[in-house]
């Protein structure tokens, strides 16, 4: 071994930053027309839920491009409710992304669910479990839907072969949820380079750390603008400018409330959803709002209706 060899020439031999990026540069890049971030709800587990967000959205007059939906799984829906969903998100411009299962805390597995097991991650268990998500996956695509959530990196390189070879739908894109637990440039620049289409690192990483990724990758990043209490609670609504400014393109997660476990459960009441969801529109007409305080020239995607 070289004894010239530190950290520093191994990660930039690799094309890797060898430090956060505290220069904080503003991002060369942006959304296709021109926008440096954009709005997405999650929780939107109803065809009443989508009709309560495009209400609220309409009175807020704020357009929120993205919502992840079916957080218990696509499967809970039947294939009427999917179609519907699908065509009123369509009609409306909205990207929808519909979380596939059976995954790990909602198959028969338990290990995720105790106090230590939680450290696994929601992978998918065994051979069979992936070929159940699979069935959902066609089924969500058979709906009109084009957008999955993906929490497992072998089920993502395993839809991307799928997308290149003509077995899904060529407009299918992929999102690594935040439960993938990725953090840093290394490790998301794997995940575009297994055909990741957006990814949501975890929740609490600061500006240089999030500058450092976007400087050796190109998708999307989806960071959360508030969080649900049992992920911490964290509300970066003002902070939304500055992050925008050097992680663009960037997708803003208004997710607030109490955990995973309570907001997506398919036996949940829709009305409980919908208060929710109104809560969460109101919560990012504020982001916008706040960020054009803090920096009117960090531009929000227009509506598809504005050009």
């Amino acid at each position: 071994m070289s004894t010239s060899v530190t950290p520093e020439t191994i990660l930039a031999a690799q094309g890797l930053p060898t430090a956060d990026d505290y220069a904080l540069p503003t991002s060369a890049r942006t959304f296709a027309d021109g926008g440096r971030f954009r709005l997405e709800v999650s929780g939107v587990e109803r065809l009443s839920n989508l009709e309560s967000l495009l209400t609220e959205a309409k009175r807020h007059d704020v357009f929120v491009h993205r919502i992840i939906s079916f957080g218990g799984g696509a499967t809970l829906l039947d294939k009427g409710e999917l179609r519907a969903f699908a065509q009123l998100a369509a009609e409306n411009g909205i990207e929808v992304v519909a979380c596939p299962g059976p995954r790990a805390g909602w198959d028969s597995g338990r290990q995720l669910t105790s106090r230590e097991g939680i450290t696994s991650g929601k992978r998918i268990r065994g051979v069979d479990n992936i070929r159940y998500l699979l069935h959902d996956v066609l089924r969500i695509f058979d709906a009109g839907l084009r957008g999955l959530l993906v929490i497992d990196e072998g089920v993502l390189d395993v839809l991307n072969t799928a997308r290149t070879r003509g077995d899904i739908p060529a407009d299918a894109f992929f999102k690594v949820s935040v439960y993938a637990g990725h953090a840093n440039p290394a490790s998301v620049r794997v995940l575009e380079n297994l055909g990741a289409d957006s990814v949501n690192p975890v929740g609490d990483l600061s500006r240089p750390m999030l500058s450092a990724i976007r400087s050796v990758t190109s998708v999307p990043l989806d960071i959360w603008a508030i969080t649900f209490d049992s992920f911490g609670g964290m509300t970066r609504l003002w902070e939304a400018a500055d992050i925008a400014r050097v992680a663009a393109p960037v997708y803003f997660k208004i997710e607030p409330g109490e955990s995973e476990e309570v907001m997506y459960n398919g036996y949940t009441d829709a009305e409980f959803h919908d208060r929710l969801i109104r809560h969460k529109v109101r919560h990012a007409a504020i982001l916008r709002e706040l960020a054009s305080t803090v920096d009117p020239g960090v531009r929000m995607s227009p509506s598809p209706a504005a050009g």
